[in-house]
């Protein structure tokens, strides 16, 4: 159940694919993460994985940071 505090979990409505709703998602709860640890966590093939992560920073909905990837 859901305190009044905390807001419920959003997917932007331009992501499409199960792949980048699922990247995106991980990142939410992961608030940082390398390519190597979404792979891990989530077992997509790495050139799958970074495309989709190319395509969420080219959206504007993730970033990449010296440490690897975040939520905008």
């Amino acid at each position: 159940m859901m305190s009044t505090n905390e807001q419920p979990i959003a997917v932007p409505s331009k992501l499409a694919s199960p792949q980048a709703k699922l990247v995106y998602l991980s990142l939410l709860i992961m608030e940082e993460a390398t390519a190597t640890d979404l792979q891990q966590r989530l077992e997509l093939p790495k050139l799958t994985l970074l495309a989709v992560l190319e395509s969420l920073v080219e959206m504007d909905l993730v970033r990449r940071t010296e440490d690897g990837y975040v939520n905008r």
